[in-house]
């Protein structure tokens, strides 16, 4: 066994190298699984990060089914999922460049079927008696958009023979989740209108298809403008079933002789935010069960639901023993179960589970490369007090490294994060880029701040009204709780987020003196411009966290930490990437100017090419790098990578005051 060598926290050899990000690594997303063929996107930072439809045979061979430079994506509500579609010989993938669906008529040979045009198409499903397509269709023609103001959805209908497309439905805002029964004659789906996101509220309707195949007498069965409905699925003997959360808990209920039946009633969440199309947290087992993911206290679990014979009875639930605490994209093929699995100790898989033994195997890994398990910081459930006597959430990683300890008495810098949305919740898995810090000797907590998704409806809306405060709070809540418990350094202190969790970030840095540095990818800065220039799903979102526009302007103006970059006195590195249209680059340009005008220790990196996410490898790389010097800076260690040093405007003026001397020029 190797000797144990001292040295500071933040300053270990990382068994992890930078490259690791990236070095032969696929993001696995969206398996699918049918007549013993398994398919699934492979998001390849190699590729420019595009995404790629693989599928792997019977005899486990794995087949590119989608050209070199095409990349398997939608940008339908900018966010997109459900890519693809799979139905038996049918093969269908929407191309992220054009909007465009395209058959795939062998492996890597596309054909393009929609019209070209500014559409584009997500969640589509098969419709085969009627030789079509019913799919959510954003028409971004620029007289559409003029006329609306906005671009538009729709639900539609495609034909496979022509590609000519027509209205199915029309006159909501945002359309999503159309489901045909195994009939075929009937078509459940959801809609919802602004200022709504889906979890504030959304109606399921149902009509029975025509004999022209028009939808007839569409009504709401379940559902309103402030009662979330989520993932609609018929059952193989045709009875519709759905989540929603009555109880306050997002649980599975059924439409049986018109009304709505509890199929589990559970203190857990049964469904997650619809950030994007095709989610699939349960589906139906042969013998009538019920397979679903369940999450609660920050992790996720397989169930198996026996739904209730009778009115008023419950159904029973058995839990499976399995090492995943995230999982996602369930797919059912008989007795097997394929879907999206990661552990704390182990990188990402698409999972292959037999639910009648509970075998599991690995059909895919996310990276070859397997940890030591010395060497992966397990997350800790943590819970701690926080404003107003509630309490918030969150995983914390120790610093971990078999061959490096800190010298004695000396406590781990503290790097603070917590996920976008804001309507999400922490990472439990496995994760790279966390494990890059705690094994280089940094300490991290993930919060699950007030408004997080798994905690129940009533934690969730902690955020209403509240976006900038509650999160805000709970994430110095967090830090000091466990300075004061002697887990971290309280006098080094970071706070890191992208998107919502970059707004956060920079709040805290403007509006608390609790952290000493700050890294912010593609956060917000402004709480104005996003009403104005961001996308159509998210354009209302801020009336739900902050208030109306214009009424609630003072909260707006007071919230927007660009606005009050005066009061930031600790460096901050921003990152942003060109082509983001979630929060464009002149949201990091405020951020950036400010910062330069009151002469704080700043860093801007701008990445071409890339939008609300990195995914190249090369700006997935470039970015953590310069977040590691930018640490080893502030913080004043020497890094052990071997790492280009990122240069930090006005930093050696900081630390002069900081030290109280003369500043030179």
């Amino acid at each position: 066994m190797s000797e144990i060598r001292v040295a500071p926290y933040g300053a270990w050899e990382s068994p992890f190298p930078v490259e690791r990000l990236t070095e032969q690594v696929v993001f696995l997303i969206e398996p699918y699984a049918a007549d013993g063929v398994r398919w699934w996107l492979e998001g390849r930072p190699e590729e420019g990060g595009r995404q790629v439809l693989v599928r792997r045979e019977p005899d486990a061979n794995l087949v590119r089914l989608t050209p070199e430079g095409f990349n398997a994506r939608t940008r339908v509500h900018e966010y997109g999922g459900a890519a693809v579609l799979v139905s038996g010989d049918l093969v269908v993938v929407s191309d992220f460049t054009t909007g465009r669906l395209n058959r795939v008529v062998r492996p890597e040979v596309l054909e393009p079927f929609t019209p070209e045009c500014q559409w584009r198409f997500a969640d589509a499903i098969h419709d085969p008696d009627r030789n079509r397509l019913i799919a959510v269709r954003e028409d971004h023609e620029p007289d559409i958009v003029a006329a609306h103001g906005e671009w538009v959805n729709d639900l539609v209908a495609i034909d496979l023979a022509t590609g000519e497309v027509s209205v199915l439905a029309a006159g909501s805002d945002f359309y999503a989740a159309p489901r045909l029964s195994p009939d075929r004659t009937t078509l459940a789906w959801l809609e919802w209108h602004h200022p709504n996101m889906p979890w504030d509220g959304t109606e399921l309707r149902l009509a029975t298809i025509g004999g022209d195949g028009s939808l007839v007498d569409p009504r709401t069965i379940a559902g309103s403008r402030s009662d979330w409905i989520s993932e609609p699925r018929w059952s193989p003997d045709g009875v519709l079933h759905f989540a929603a959360e009555p109880t306050g808990w997002m649980n599975l209920y059924r439409w049986v002789d018109g009304r709505i039946e509890p199929v589990a009633v559970l203190d857990a969440e049964l469904a997650g935010p619809d950030w994007q199309f095709g989610y699939s947290s349960y589906q139906f087992l042969p013998d009538g069960t019920i397979l679903s993911i369940a999450r609660s206290d920050g992790r996720d679990r397989l169930l198996r639901i026996t739904p209730p014979t009778s009115p008023g009875d419950a159904g029973a639930v058995e839990p499976f023993d399995l090492p995943y605490t995230e999982m996602s994209a369930l797919s059912l093929d008989g007795w097997s179960a394929v879907f999206r699995a990661v552990a704390p100790d182990r990188p990402t898989i698409v999972a292959e589970l037999d639910v009648r033994t509970g075998a599991v195997s690995a059909l895919r890994h996310a990276t070859p490369f397997t940890p030591d398990p010395a060497d992966v910081s397990i997350p800790r459930h943590v819970e701690f007090p926080t404003t107003g006597g509630e309490i918030a959430h969150g995983n914390f990683y120790p610093p971990t490294n078999r061959r490096f300890r800190a010298p004695e008495g000396e406590l781990p810098p503290l790097i603070v994060t917590s996920h976008g949305g804001p309507t999400s919740c922490a990472f439990s898995g496995f994760a790279t880029g966390i494990q890059l810090f705690t094994s280089r000797g940094y300490a991290v907590l993930d919060v699950d701040y007030g408004g997080s998704t798994g905690y129940g409806k009533a934690y969730r809306k902690r955020l209403e009204d509240q976006w900038g405060i509650v999160d805000v709070d709970d994430c110095v809540a967090g830090a000091r709780w466990l300075a004061e418990q002697g887990l971290v350094d309280g006098s080094r202190q970071a706070i890191r987020g992208g998107s919502a969790s970059g707004f956060t970030t920079l709040a805290a840095l403007a509006f608390t003196d609790q952290f000493d540095a700050g890294t912010t990818y593609y956060g917000l800065g402004d709480l104005r411009a996003f009403v104005k220039d961001t996308h159509k799903f998210e354009s209302r979102y801020l009336e739900s966290l902050i208030g109306p526009w214009p009424e609630t302007k003072q909260r707006y103006l007071d919230r927007s930490p660009s606005l009050h970059a005066d009061r930031v006195r600790v460096p901050v590195l921003v990152e942003q990437g060109a082509e983001d249209r979630v929060v464009p680059p002149s949201e990091a340009e405020r951020i950036v100017d400010a910062l330069f005008e009151r002469r704080v220790p700043h860093a801007y990196i701008l990445f071409p090419g890339e939008d609300h996410g990195f995914r190249s490898r090369d700006a997935i790389i470039r970015s953590f790098s310069a977040e590691l010097s930018f640490y080893a800076q502030v913080f004043g260690f020497t890094p052990a990578d071997d790492i280009e040093p990122l240069a930090i405007q006005f930093l050696d003026e900081w630390r002069a005051r900081q030290a109280g001397e003369p500043a030179t020029a």
